[in-house]
């Protein structure tokens, strides 16, 4: 099954038929007949919540908008995606339905490929929340609250008809306080070529019907600049093959021609905080990965990148018939900083001589902590001279000037290093374990020197 859809609707037949609909479609149907029902089924176990609800707004006992509100105030569940299904045609009631959470309102009987579509495009959309809900993103008892605040965005109307689009700019003015600007198709697709463009497009469709503003539609999906932004299509017809289309090329939204600027603009403010809460979560995978690569104290790379990248940069070596340099390099005595000074001086003495290594090697070349006082250096298309010429030169400057400590104290520490030259097809283990016997040798001679060791191809 590729999903859990949970059809609630207080009339058995529209259950049944509902559910054998999704079904054949290799959904896995969940049925509740009240919304008392519908709120334990969405506040349950994790595993067993529904990823996406048909909502009925007519309930026994109580209303389909007192449901969407409890759903959305609650943090267990206010993430789950609401299809309302009605037969009332009332605006007010749609509106009242959007205002309240809803993420679309369909009128009964909803066309089978259209409700699909709306599924589909409304399941996508939700990938990684559940991660997220998990704890996947978000340290236990850091749950983040429901924001009552969202900050304003740009919203961009982009018509071929610029007098249209001015007044629907001005009919929304009334009811957002986000900036509103007008953009042509051509300004449109600029804007997918640069970074910080518009958070929401209303696309409207031109003479031609539907055929345009879809390409328009999966141009922005497909640039990265534009690709997390929030596409509302406002079509002037209500074919349903054509939003049906819009859905699965990556529509966030679909407005028919009766819309009312009234509704448009609740429909922007809920597309508004999907596009806030999805940048939200992006951003914090982002610092997970990087959290994942990267030492907390020193802010270089840890073991765990830096061995794919020593690998790629082996592999490239044996590609261009090139040497690289291996370079493990330890703190010495830096158990006696810990004990003499404390671990609040070691953390700054680490910190310190992250910063100097790091001034004193090139771009192109790979830095990493790997143990307590151990950090390792990788050096591409380097030879034993390049190699003796960094090494040395790393040790006088980890010398060359005490290290502040937190009491005031100067601080002087030096390093030992142990260098592996290698080149062609040769096991990585084995460059990093002459490295390593290399440091041995180093620290038997004396500390603070350097000393080589060449790895067999």
């Amino acid at each position: 099954m590729s999903g859990r859809i949970l059809i609630v609707d207080d009339m058995a037949t529209n259950r049944i038929v509902y559910g054998a609909r999704l079904s054949a479609a290799f959904y896995e149907p969940m049925l509740a007949s009240d919304g008392e029902s519908c709120l334990a089924a969405a506040q349950s176990c994790a595993g067993d919540r529904p990823d996406l609800i048909l909502l009925d707004l007519s309930l026994p006992d109580i209303s389909g908008q007192e449901v969407l509100r409890r759903l959305r105030a609650d943090p267990r569940c206010r993430d789950i995606p609401v299809i309302v299904l009605t037969g009332n045609q009332d605006p007010a009631a749609r509106l009242a339905a959007f205002a309240a959470g809803a993420d679309d309102v369909v009128l009964k009987p909803a066309a089978d490929r259209l409700l699909l579509a709306r599924v589909r495009n409304l399941l996508r959309a939700r990938v990684g929340v559940e991660f997220e809900a998990e704890g996947g993103l978000t340290p236990g008892g850091f749950a983040e609250p429901v924001m009552t605040f969202v900050p304003s965005g740009t919203v961009a109307l982009v018509s071929p008809r610029p007098t249209e689009a001015r007044l629907l700019q001005e009919d929304l003015s009334a009811h957002l306080r986000d900036r509103l600007v007008v953009l042509s198709r051509t300004q449109a697709l600029a804007e997918a070529a640069m970074s910080g463009g518009p958070d929401v497009f209303v696309v409207q469709e031109d003479d031609s019907g539907a055929a345009g503003s879809l390409r328009l539609l999966s141009e922005l999906k497909s640039h990265q600049a534009t690709q997390h932004a929030a596409v509302c299509v406002l079509g002037r017809s209500s074919a349903v093959d054509d939003a049906a289309m819009a859905y699965d090329l990556g529509a966030d939204d679909v407005a028919g021609p009766g819309v009312t600027a009234t509704e448009l603009a609740v429909r922007v403010r809920s597309l508004l905080r999907r596009k806030r809460a999805g940048d939200r979560q992006r951003a914090r995978m982002q610092d997970s990965l990087r959290l994942a690569m990267i030492d907390p104290l020193t802010g270089l790379y840890n073991r765990r990148y830096a061995v794919p990248q020593l690998t790629t940069i082996a592999k490239r070596a044996t590609e261009t018939s090139t040497d690289f340099a291996v370079m493990v390099v330890d703190l010495d005595r830096f158990k006696l900083v810990n004990d003499q000074h404390g671990h609040a001086a070691g953390d700054e003495v680490l910190v310190e001589v992250a910063r100097r290594l790091t001034a004193n090697l090139r771009d192109s070349d790979l830095l990493a902590r790997i143990g307590g006082e151990e950090f390792l250096v990788v050096l591409p298309d380097s030879g034993i001279a390049d190699a003796r010429q960094v090494a040395e030169r790393l040790c006088e400057a980890v010398e060359e000037r005490p290290i502040l400590l937190p009491s005031g104290k100067g601080l002087t520490v030096t390093v030992s290093i142990g260098v592996a030259v290698a080149g062609g097809a040769v096991s990585i283990d084995a460059v990093v374990q002459q490295a390593d016997l290399a440091l041995l040798d180093s620290k038997g001679a004396g500390r603070n020197q350097v000393t080589f060791r060449l790895s067999a191809a």
